[in-house]
């Protein structure tokens, strides 16, 4: 994998602990009992739209838009504070490898990447288990990591 000057080593280069798999799928579960109330009234803002009709199952413009809100949801919070609700409720920040801060590409990679670590039924995220910094292949791919807040 091809560095681009970005520190690997991050638990040992800045004193950060990644967080663990559990401490990661207990702060997705959260933030996912919240996105799911956005996604509803994300919907019902758009029902009028509709002349009250149901919206077809692979409405490919309606799945853009919810896929927008949950992109919105997840790299708002991480590029204003490091932290989706659920990371605050688990003592989770994310930091970049290389400043600590989150930008928009940062988040957009992570975001992308994190959807397809979960198409590949979940390997990326599993990916931590077997790595010796404990970091996930979105994490590599983003050049972030979530770590335990003290």
């Amino acid at each position: 994998m091809k560095n681009s000057g970005v520190s690997m080593n991050y638990r040992k280069d800045n004193h950060y602990q990644t967080c663990s798999l559990l401490r990661r799928f207990a702060a997705i579960f959260y933030d996912l009992l919240l996105l799911f109330t956005i996604l509803f009234f994300g919907t019902l803002i758009i029902i009028p739209l509709t002349n009250g009709n149901a919206i077809m199952s692979g409405n490919i413009p309606y799945n853009i838009y919810l896929l927008s809100l949950c992109y919105l949801y997840f790299s708002w919070q991480w590029m204003h504070g490091g932290q989706t609700a659920g990371m605050r409720v688990w003592n989770i920040r994310l930091q970049a490898f290389n400043s600590g801060r989150i930008t928009w590409k940062i988040a957009s990679l992570r975001f992308i990447s994190a959807i397809f670590s979960l198409m590949l039924f979940g390997a990326g995220f599993f990916w931590s288990l077997i790595d010796h910094q404990g970091l996930a292949l979105h994490d590599y791919c983003s050049g972030s990591c979530p770590v335990k807040v003290t």
